[in-house]
């Protein structure tokens, strides 16, 4: 199936100048859905995971399915103000300004290994953070996954020493 097809196109979305990746024209697809969720876990289905990090909010889309694919925990990264206990934050650069995210303090223990998910690699920002914050606490990231990697915005540059994967490259 050519899942980028699927992806609609959605030019100055959040803001001027930015043409926006949106996966909700494939999320839509059931049989499209399955096979980005059937493809990660066939991706990572070697690999020992003890949870799998998703950041807010498309990624918990993939994530949690994932997670149930590869029974292994799920930790939701959030954005900040969502999340109820003791976190520890990290801000980062997209292309249209700045964001944080934060994770439960008690989210990750030391050690475990960590499945970190999100729907796009645009410039790396969120990702790099979302990994650093596993990272604090104690974990080890062993891999990152997208659906969709815009390559022309070189995220993949800031996520230099990691194992990314991805389904779709524009």
């Amino acid at each position: 199936m050519d899942l980028a097809k699927l992806i609609r196109d959605v030019p100055d979305f959040p803001v001027k100048g930015v043409l926006f990746k949106d996966i909700t024209t494939l999320l839509k697809d059931p049989d499209a859905f399955l096979e980005v969720i059937d493809v990660l876990a066939d991706h990572y289905a070697d690999e020992t995971i003890d949870l799998v990090a998703a950041i807010e909010s498309r990624g918990f889309i993939f994530g949690a399915p994932l997670a149930y694919e590869l029974a292994a925990g799920f930790v939701p990264i959030r954005k900040p103000g969502k999340l109820p206990a003791d976190k520890i934050s990290a801000s980062y650069t997209l292309e249209y300004g700045t964001n944080v995210l934060e994770i439960h303090q008690d989210a990750v223990q030391p050690g475990q290994r960590v499945l970190l998910v999100d729907d796009v690699l645009a410039t790396g920002g969120s990702a790099k953070a979302a990994a650093e914050l596993i990272e604090k606490l104690g974990g080890k990231v062993v891999g990152i996954a997208f659906v969709v990697d815009i390559t022309a915005l070189k995220g993949m540059d800031k996520l230099e020493g990691y194992e990314v994967f991805s389904l779709i490259k524009f």
